[in-house]
């Protein structure tokens, strides 16, 4: 049988060769302005998106506990209960304020059920929607933005699981 001149390691130098060619263009200096997800942004169109995602997510987390504080006034048998979801719910707000700003919600969130129980759930409620939000708007926030946002969306998560068991422990 004849040799056909390809050995194990003339394939072995050719297939590296053409990954070490692979990485190489990869890591020219082009003016695409491109990143790994997406083009790049200035600092000041950075700086002017994470206000926005700030502004945005200080604004569902207010909504929220406004939400918190009809539910306490129209049920104040809750009140206790829901403290210390309504205080973590307010520091969030502040914590997501851009700029250390006071946020307000402009609008209530709408007339509180009359009954206690199904109070409770449509604070559960809010408290999922709230982490939906926070944890869609991190999928394009600013790293520190996005661990921010992520440990407020499992936060909100929790709180929505906690306020499912007190409404079944609501009379």
């Amino acid at each position: 049988m004849r040799r056909t001149g390809t050995t194990r390691r003339g394939a072995l130098t050719a297939t590296g060769a053409l990954a070490l060619g692979a990485v190489l263009t990869g890591c020219g200096d082009d003016d695409t302005r491109t990143g790994r997800n997406g083009p790049v942004r200035t600092e000041a169109e950075a700086v002017r998106a994470e206000k926005k995602l700030r502004t945005a997510a200080a604004h569902t987390a207010a909504l929220t506990l406004a939400h918190y504080d009809l539910a306490a006034e129209a049920h104040p048998a809750l009140t206790e209960g829901l403290a210390p979801l309504r205080a973590a719910v307010r520091e969030h707000t502040e914590a997501l304020a851009a700029g250390g700003g006071k946020v307000t919600v402009s609008a209530a969130p709408g007339p509180v059920s009359a009954d206690a129980q199904a109070a409770v759930k449509e604070l559960a409620a809010a408290e999922r929607r709230r982490a939906d939000a926070h944890a869609e708007a991190l999928l394009t926030a600013e790293p520190e933005l996005a661990r921010l946002l992520a440990s407020v969306a499992a936060a909100a998560a929790a709180h929505a699981y906690l306020l499912t068991e007190l409404a079944k422990e609501t009379p």
